[in-house]
């Protein structure tokens, strides 16, 4: 299966990378700021400055995350949109959504039900965007 990273198109996976970056910033600093604040007990406050591990930390995640999906989408032999799409969202309801879930079922989170529900739909998002980009240009 490991025999698959000479065939991976590179490329896709950079512009992949971007898209999902991209996304990620308008998601977590637009669509759901206000309640990412408050699934994490921080509403109305100012939010944490920013560390080398919570800017770097998540572009990092997510790279693993695609290169991951690559790896599959080529072991797997995915070529069609369709199925893209199938693996898109077995991977991140599947895997990601659970996890998101998981890590928020702490006591450091005091809504996780709300922090797996605004973040969820940023995972299969891009597990699904980032599929079909790969298999589009396999």
């Amino acid at each position: 299966m490991f025999t698959v990273l000479g065939d991976i198109n590179w490329i896709a996976v950079a512009i992949a990378a971007v898209a999902s970056i991209v996304l990620a910033g308008v998601w977590f600093a637009v669509v759901i700021a206000k309640p990412y604040a408050v699934s994490l007990g921080r509403e109305g406050q100012e939010a944490p400055p920013a560390t080398a591990v919570s800017a770097a930390g998540p572009v990092v995640c997510q790279l693993v995350t695609l290169l991951t999906s690559a790896v599959l989408i080529e072991a797997l032999d995915i070529t069609r949109i369709a199925d893209a799409i199938a693996f898109g969202l077995v991977v991140g309801v599947g895997y990601l959504t659970a996890m998101a879930f998981q890590i928020a079922i702490n006591p450091n989170v005091p809504r996780p039900v709300l922090y797996g529900a605004i973040n969820a739909p940023f995972f299969i998002g891009t597990s699904v965007l980032s599929a079909v980009i790969l298999v589009a240009m396999r």
